[in-house]
């Protein structure tokens, strides 16, 4: 476990070299920028292994890998099982992307018939779609219009509960997509997610704030940066046919 350096918020992305295929990793930037840009320092810490791991933890960020990736990331992430249970059920924010969503689950079912556990941490599982889905991907999810893009070959069942439901795109391949556990969102959202949808990040930097008793004064670099993302989701939403925010 590695020494505390004094921050506000401190922002743990696990395994960033095995799951980053799309850049899931960035999400963790994403949040300490905006922490910081609300008054708060914050800093990153890449853990891959439990020696890495701070002795203080507020976010968690797990990106998405390769399936060739699959099993090393698994076991990988099941030297990190114990610590990831313990944020879980502590409440601590937690946003895994792709394969590591899908590796937190009961496990996937691939398309050649073939499975692979996964850690059974968050309830459900990752199931074949009939092909590859790589397209825009568009959610309503509790009042908030989240966009970003999907590259996946698996759906989803089982979800405690959906992070919301699809306007546009596949998703979980019910009509819902993501998860959400509590603390936990699990989604199939690239883009990074939190740089498109940057009312997200705030909501997990609101609740470990919070838990912190730290409060967040976004300033006017927020609010400009907020009307960047939300013209490219508008944009997106006009192209799709779909209404705009």
């Amino acid at each position: 476990m590695t020494v505390d350096h004094p921050a506000d918020l401190t922002i743990v992305t696990l395994l960033p070299r095995l799951l980053d295929t799309n850049g899931d990793a960035a999400n963790a930037r994403v949040l300490a920028q905006r922490a910081r840009w609300a008054g708060l320092s914050a800093r990153i810490v890449p853990v891959h292994a439990v020696v890495d791991i701070p002795e203080t933890v507020d976010l968690v960020v797990i990106g998405s890998g390769t399936d060739t990736d699959l099993v090393a990331a698994r076991d990988a992430l099941s030297s990190l099982a114990e610590p990831l249970r313990a944020w879980l059920t502590g409440g601590v924010p937690v946003l895994a992307v792709g394969t590591g969503w899908e590796l937190l689950s009961a496990g996937l079912n691939l398309a050649d018939g073939s499975s692979v556990d996964g850690l059974g941490l968050v309830p459900g599982r990752a199931g074949a779609l009939p092909a590859r889905v790589t397209d825009d991907l568009v959610v309503d999810a509790d009042g908030l219009r989240l966009l970003g893009f999907e590259n996946h070959l698996r759906g989803y069942s089982g979800a405690a509960a959906p992070l919301g439901t699809v306007a546009y795109g596949t998703g979980n391949g019910d009509g819902t997509e993501g998860a959400v556990d509590g603390s936990f969102i699990g989604t199939h959202l690239h883009g990074p997610v939190l740089a498109r949808n940057p009312q997200l990040a705030d909501r997990m930097l609101g609740t470990a704030a919070a838990a912190r008793g730290l409060t967040l004064a976004p300033n006017a670099q927020t609010e400009s940066v907020d009307g960047i993302a939300k013209a490219a989701r508008n944009q997106v939403a006009v192209r799709l046919s779909l209404t705009s925010e």
